[in-house]
């Protein structure tokens, strides 16, 4: 009867997982897949791989205007079609309605079904950085999908850091830009020195083998989840979520004992590349308009340092959207739900001076 009783709930959980998965599809239209591989591709360190395979995902018409969306660290272009996200973004009469706007999320260098070290290569593949990131998008976009020229280009964490890069390469590629959960100044304080616990902690486990492991290092999640917990939820929402020891254990237990699905190697490249991001130098090249979007409890740019209002004051039209904390925010995480900014974000889109190309 148990066994039963088990099948029967995970076919529950099956068949409301499709009609979950059927309700957001009708949200907007549906993702399309792609690959293209680069030629030839010279990272910052001067190495060249003869072919780089670059994933993307897109929304869309591909008459729309174009709109480049950029993912978090370790994510992929999946993590900006979620019901939170996506969901609150891409449908009709939504800011960024996929009936007007071409949405393009390529998978970044190092991440999802792009080119990374677990492909093969393990700790030979270039050290890519930020910059290289970047470029390959760059790429992506006006070698293979054509485009010259877009209206927005938007992104979480990671690639809110890549949108600043974009705005100070290539001043003229986009009429507007927002970065969101990131700050234009190199990587420093709490968000570069927790980066550094992971990595270390990846490179000094002896079962990593200096990447030639035949097993994944243990120290790979325990170093995420210990990343996750202080980097990332808020304090108000972790002390909802866990508000005695016996909660916070049993969070904390949940967390250490799920599927770790990364690999050692990719983990250990994707936080080490942005060790020497830093675009605050440029900043005054920057051409769009910007709308940064930050949450007041980000534990890795916390508000108070004041480094964005000093640096937005540098760019010729930037404002800054800061979300109160509360307990329905997520510290860093927070901007990974849309509906935060909806509002703002429409409006700025659709205010933003169009300048061709």
């Amino acid at each position: 009867m148990q066994r039963i009783g088990t099948v029967g709930r995970q076919l529950m959980l099956w068949i409301g997982a499709l009609f979950a998965l059927g309700t957001w599809a009708a949200d907007f239209p549906a993702p399309r897949q792609g690959t293209w591989v680069a030629k030839d591709f010279k990272f910052h360190t001067g190495e060249v791989m003869p072919e780089l395979k670059l994933a993307y995902t897109t929304v869309g018409d591909p008459k729309g205007e174009p709109v480049l969306m950029l993912h978090g660290t370790t994510g992929s272009a999946a993590s900006m079609l979620t019901p939170a996200f996506g969901g609150e973004l891409f449908g009709a009469g939504q800011p960024l309605d996929a009936s007007r706007y071409f949405i393009i999320i390529p998978d970044a260098l190092g991440h999802g079904q792009s080119a990374k070290p677990s492909d093969g290569l393990r700790a030979r593949f270039p050290r890519y950085n930020y910059d290289d990131m970047v470029a390959a998008q760059h790429r992506l976009l006006t070698e293979h999908l054509g485009i010259k020229h877009v209206r927005l280009i938007m992104g979480n964490s990671m690639g809110g850091m890549h949108a600043w890069i974009w705005g100070v390469t290539h001043p003229g590629f986009m009429d507007a830009l927002v970065p969101m959960a990131s700050q234009p100044t190199e990587m420093s304080s709490r968000n570069w020195m927790m980066r550094r616990l992971i990595i270390d902690s990846i490179r000094n486990d002896p079962d990593w083998k200096d990447g030639n492991y035949t097993a994944q290092p243990k120290s790979a999640q325990f170093a995420s989840v210990f990343f996750g917990i202080g980097t990332n939820g808020g304090n108000l929402a972790l002390q909802k979520a866990a508000p005695t020891r016996d909660a916070a254990d049993k969070l904390l237990d949940a967390r250490l004992k799920a599927p770790f699905r990364g690999d050692a190697n990719d983990v250990l490249y994707q936080w080490d590349s942005s060790r020497d991001y830093n675009p605050s130098p440029k900043l005054e090249r920057i051409e769009a308009a910007v709308l940064a979007i930050n949450a007041a409890d980000d534990e890795r740019n916390p508000p108070e340092t004041g480094i964005m209002e000093r640096e937005l004051k540098r760019l010729k039209n930037g404002k800054l959207l800061l979300i109160p904390a509360s307990e329905s925010t997520a510290g860093h995480g927070t901007t990974g739900s849309a509906r935060h900014y909806t509002q703002a974000l429409r409006e700025f889109v659709q205010g933003a001076p169009k300048r061709g190309m």
